[in-house]
């Protein structure tokens, strides 16, 4: 491949992360992942291997992104980032939710988004060349009953996105991308059984990444979502 680009993509212990990380590999790209799940780090670190490279961290604790940051600059700055971890509450009444639970969506969905950022983009910044892919949702364009929390931080996404692409420099490209809807753990929590009747995580990403990696500056501020 003539174009191999490093990917940093948080959120690859899950579904969504896991089949990205997979397929980007399989085209010859080099993915910079992180999980705070050791189990699925240490089993994406076996699979795919070397240039690869897998950490475990919690997006939402600065000083842990800031130290990953380090490491992941240590060898230039990222091609594209792409910020895939997120959580969703339990599902009920937004006076039902409990307090630990709406922080703890709000920190990973968007606290862990910025700091990702607050740590990469300066040396991107630099250079005036990459991609910053923000997931966002259905749910950050519309919304449900019982999801007001997650849906507020998909909101919350694609507004920061949008102002963020307005301060990079030419070049450069910033989107908020709604991926579709897919069957993971995350929708199922949502939908219940349910869920089974949409794309299985691996078959979305046989559409996704190609058309991720065909964002560019063209694209740069304007909402995208994963062609169905």
């Amino acid at each position: 491949m003539t174009d191999s680009r490093r990917i940093v993509l948080t959120g690859v212990g899950r579904g969504l992360g896991q089949a990205m990380a997979s397929r980007f590999a399989a085209l010859g790209h080099t993915v910079i992942g992180c999980s705070q799940s050791p189990e699925r780090v240490q089993e994406l670190s076996a699979r795919l291997g070397k240039p690869h490279r897998f950490d475990v961290v919690n997006v939402a604790s600065e000083p842990q992104v800031g130290e990953w940051a380090k490491a992941v600059l240590a060898e230039g700055p990222p091609d594209l980032v792409i910020n895939n971890a997120a959580v969703i509450n339990k599902s009920g009444p937004l006076w039902e939710v409990e307090v630990d639970d709406f922080d703890w969506v709000i920190d990973v969905n968007i606290k862990g988004v910025f700091y990702v950022l607050r740590h990469l983009l300066p040396a991107m910044v630099r250079q005036r060349k990459g991609t910053i892919v923000n997931f966002s949702s259905g749910w950050g364009r519309s919304t449900s009953p019982e999801v007001a929390p997650y849906c507020a931080t998909k909101f919350a996404i694609e507004g920061l996105t949008l102002a963020l692409a307005q301060e990079l420099p030419d070049g450069m490209c910033a989107v908020p991308l709604n991926p579709g809807i897919i069957h993971t753990d995350m929708l199922q929590s949502a939908f219940g059984s349910g869920a089974a009747s949409y794309p299985k995580p691996e078959q979305w990403a046989d559409r996704a990444v190609p058309y991720i990696l065909g964002l560019g500056p063209r694209d740069n501020g304007r909402p995208a979502s994963v062609p169905s």
